[in-house]
């Protein structure tokens, strides 16, 4: 996993374009209008994104087109997919400790006078 991608992830403003860009291809013009900064701002996180890879760029007239490549999802999904079973486990456990509480209180004798 190459820690670019991380990097590439952490400014919230990519977030918002690569979120916006879930939807399918859209021109710089509608990204500045979704994300809220100026078309300078959303130019230069395209660049970035488009060098890291996450999106590819096709014109269309006087117009380019952005949408999200796979390649880098593919890449980070197999990350996580790495250290998924270390948390299901740990789910796993705490699911199972949650059930034996439960039970313990459902089993236990109740006390003839109640709290209020």
């Amino acid at each position: 996993m190459n820690v670019d991608v991380f990097q590439t992830l952490a400014d919230p403003t990519r977030r918002r374009i690569v979120e916006a860009l879930k939807g399918g291809e859209l021109a710089v013009s509608d990204l500045v209008a979704r994300v809220d900064i100026q078309q300078s701002g959303v130019s230069r996180h395209l660049g970035i994104l488009q060098e890291a890879g996450f999106v590819q760029v096709r014109p269309e007239g006087t117009k380019r087109l952005y949408s999200l490549r796979p390649e880098p999802f593919q890449e980070l999904d197999a990350w996580v997919t790495g250290y998924r079973s270390l948390w299901e486990a740990r789910l796993d456990r705490f699911g199972q400790a949650l059930e034996r509480r439960r039970k313990a209180r459902t089993d236990a004798p109740k006390s003839e006078e109640e709290p209020p």
